[in-house]
């Protein structure tokens, strides 16, 4: 996805410094012109306004407050945007951190997947100063179409945990359709016709259950990184004394799949959990 979103930006004509843990995945975009940084540390003194989409929360954390992060080495006046699904209290860390050295601080993960980041239809949703979010929208909309500000610090990332739940609970559905059609002897791709623009659409069902069906579990998104974000969005939902059964129940499902091997395949591969 990170590729994607550094493309559109390049090809908007934006000079572009980038950094990743393995250099190897940066490089069609330093062919094309990117300059390469060894460190955050160095994109923070390069850059002004800088994106981040890591793994975990762990690594955003190490990206922005580590001895070599962005924090300690950006520059007054910066924006910092934090593309990453991570957990909203870090968010609100990290903004509390840049604002005392007059840097903004933007948590904006995203939905949409591979299609969303390579077609710039992400949807985007962002926590933060508003005068900041402002000041950065007209970036923001070379990478995505539903581009929303929900609020003060770490209200993307609640947002963002919203949109987990969704589809969670909407992914057993997807698949117990399938694996329903399929053993009722019907064509489940003619099935489809008829159940995914009806009252049961969903953005999973156009586009992961076709997946299913063709035997396609390459990652649009990890299952590592789905049992990610499903923990975070429990371990946030207790704290506010809420039950999440249905979420409870798509991770219990994911967790059994990753124990089986399949934590770098794509979320679509739920429909295994049914087929194995």
């Amino acid at each position: 996805m990170g590729k994607s979103m550094a493309s559109h930006l390049m090809t908007a004509g934006y000079p572009l410094v980038v950094y990743s843990r393995t250099k190897e995945k940066a490089k069609e975009l330093v062919e094309k012109g990117a300059y390469w940084a060894p460190t955050p540390k160095e994109v923070a003194e390069k850059a002004t306004v800088i994106f981040t989409m890591v793994g975990y929360p762990a690594d955003v954390e190490e990206v922005y407050l580590g001895e070599n992060g962005l924090i300690q080495h950006g520059g007054s006046g910066s924006y910092f945007i934090d593309m990453t699904t991570s957990a909203p209290s870090l968010a609100v860390k990290i903004y509390q951190e840049a604002k005392k050295r007059g840097i903004h601080a933007i948590d904006a993960p995203v939905s949409g997947g591979d299609v969303g980041a390579r077609e710039a239809k992400l949807s985007i949703m962002a926590g933060g100063d508003s005068e900041a979010f402002e000041a950065v929208r007209p970036i923001l909309a070379y990478l995505g179409t539903n581009i929303v500000y929900q609020g003060k610090p770490g209200s993307g990332q609640h947002t963002k945990m919203c949109n987990q739940i969704a589809i969670a609970s909407n992914m057993i559905g997807v698949c117990e359709a399938i694996i329903y059609a399929e053993k009722a002897g019907l064509d489940p791709e003619t099935v489809l016709q008829s159940i995914s623009t009806g009252a049961a659409g969903s953005w999973s069902l156009s586009n992961l259950a076709p997946r299913m069906l063709n035997g396609n579990f390459e990652p649009g998104f990890y299952i590592k990184h789905f049992i990610k974000d499903m923990k975070i969005a429990i371990d946030e939902a207790e704290q506010m004394g809420m039950e999440v059964p249905g979420l409870a129940l798509a991770k219990s499902l994911y967790d059994q799949l990753a124990e089986k091997g399949e934590e770098n395949s794509g979320t679509q591969a739920l429909y295994k959990y049914w087929k194995d």
